[in-house]
């Protein structure tokens, strides 16, 4: 008798559990979800993130807030986010700085394919190689003839080291067979500035963050880094076709949640993810920004981000790029 009410009272349980689970998740969410950003406001992960809460808020419920923690090339957000309860009320948007750290900060505590549950892919970018106006060169072709017959005068600033827009300069550098210095600084729009008023020669970043500066003939655009030219700059060639072939770097956008996140509202996040960034609205204001929407399933976003963080590793290891502590 005793063993049978052990055994009873085991399956209850059980029948409790697989009944609570999507319980939990029908009334998902009940109360604020926290949206990590692990970088400053008004950059491009914040700015994408705030395009995503909007609709999400539209769609869902008026419930989802932006908490910007920054550090350590996103680093700081992102432990924070993988040590969160799985409950769907701590969510994750980061850069393609997720694919980067793995090799440039080996001693990360955390690690993305297991500590996280992967959304889905957001938005992909498009950078602009730009120069201040006094650099004497007009093109790309230009600028790799000008780096060579200066080797290591030229200089480059970047959001900092082991950054996205840092790497990316150096496969450019790479592949065009330059050696230039680079010149870190704490965030991209810090380089940008410099770079306006003459202190360093060149910068990479985003068309929503040098465009303007582009427009106003603060600086010299050169090349952008898609495999697309951008919609915003029609005329500017892609890097590939102006004197790099085969370089492309697109800037990406990813959204995560916690490892043990229930199923139920994983599936509902992709959904929803993929409507609010297609809504005419969304679509709108991610284009005026320079960036795509992506919205791709969790199984698609994790191919990607494995080719990603190969791609970059191998790139590190070429170069002898010192990893970070």
């Amino acid at each position: 008798m005793k063993f049978e009410l052990e055994i009873g009272r085991a399956l209850a349980l059980v029948a409790a559990c697989i009944l609570a689970a999507p319980a939990g998740a029908q009334t998902w969410p009940d109360r604020t979800v926290r949206v990590i950003v692990p970088f400053a406001p008004g950059g491009g992960a914040d700015t994408v993130t705030r395009v995503l809460i909007e609709q999400l808020n539209k769609n869902i419920a008026n419930r989802f807030v932006a908490d910007n923690r920054t550090g350590a090339g996103g680093t700081v957000g992102a432990e924070l986010a993988a040590r969160a309860a799985p409950d769907g009320y701590t969510l994750l948007t980061s850069a393609f700085e997720m694919s980067i750290n793995p090799t440039m900060r080996p001693n990360l505590r955390y690690d993305v394919f297991k500590d996280f549950v992967l959304i889905s892919d957001l938005a992909h970018a498009n950078y602009i190689l730009a120069c201040h106006p006094s650099v004497p060169a007009r093109t790309v072709k230009q600028l790799i003839a000008l780096a060579k017959s200066r080797p290591g005068v030229l200089n480059y600033g970047s959001s900092g080291t082991g950054g996205g827009n840092h790497l990316t300069v150096e496969l450019f550098s790479a592949m065009a067979g330059i050696k230039w210095v680079h010149v870190p600084f704490k965030g991209s729009n810090a380089s940008i500035t410099a770079v306006m008023a003459g202190e360093i020669d060149c910068t990479i970043g985003s068309t929503n963050s040098v465009g303007p500066h582009v427009k106003s003939g603060r600086v010299r655009a050169l090349g952008v880094t898609g495999a697309t030219r951008a919609p915003a700059f029609p005329k500017l060639p892609r890097i590939s076709e102006a004197g790099v072939p085969g370089f492309v770097v697109n800037g990406w956008y990813g959204f995560y949640a916690p490892a043990g996140t229930p199923p139920e509202i994983i599936r509902r996040l992709s959904t929803e993810t993929k409507r609010a960034l297609f809504s005419p609205e969304a679509k709108e204001k991610l284009r005026i920004l320079g960036n795509e929407p992506v919205a791709s399933s969790p199984e698609e976003f994790e191919t990607s981000l494995r080719a990603e963080t190969a791609k970059w590793a191998k790139l590190i290891k070429d170069i002898g790029l010192k990893p970070l502590n």
